[in-house]
């Protein structure tokens, strides 16, 4: 089957090239590369770990969310044969209204799980990226006082 993506013959594999002998050419006076290839692989990898744990986090609520549902599924399925019993129609309509409000109560709890989840997901993503920063800054200004004054 012939590759449907227009853009195949442009497709480059960056992952197996050394950035630093195509940039070794281009070296500036003062400033040192290596420090700065070093750094921007540092960047790389605190946005690789943050990417990781944004994904685990979004994973496990995506299952949490499987698993309310197989629950929320179970519990309609025994509240509609509750429901079916034979019984006065003022006792059928005070059994769903406790059946609603406990619903809903339910709903409002799994909902504020799952925010809670998302939240603490993207913090620890957030704080990773929010280090490297930081770092990233207090590398640079090293660099730079290192750097021959003119």
């Amino acid at each position: 089957m012939a590759n449907k993506n227009a853009f195949a013959p442009f497709e480059m594999d960056f992952s197996k090239m050394d950035f630093t002998k195509i940039f070794s050419d281009y070296r500036m006076p003062g400033i040192d590369f290596d420090s700065l290839m070093a750094a921007q692989r540092k960047n790389i990898e605190a946005v690789t770990l943050a990417n990781r744990v944004a994904m685990e986090g979004m994973q496990a609520v995506a299952q949490r969310q499987a698993e309310i549902l197989r629950q929320t599924m179970e519990e309609a399925s025994k509240v509609a044969q509750d429901l079916m019993v034979q019984g006065s129609p003022e006792d059928r309509l005070a059994k769903q209204t406790d059946v609603a409000k406990i619903a809903m109560e339910k709903a409002l709890t799994n909902m504020r799980e799952l925010s809670e989840m998302v939240t603490k997901s993207n913090n620890e993503a957030f704080s990773l990226i929010n280090k490297r920063v930081a770092d990233s800054l207090e590398e640079l200004k090293k660099v730079m006082q290192t750097a021959p004054k003119k």
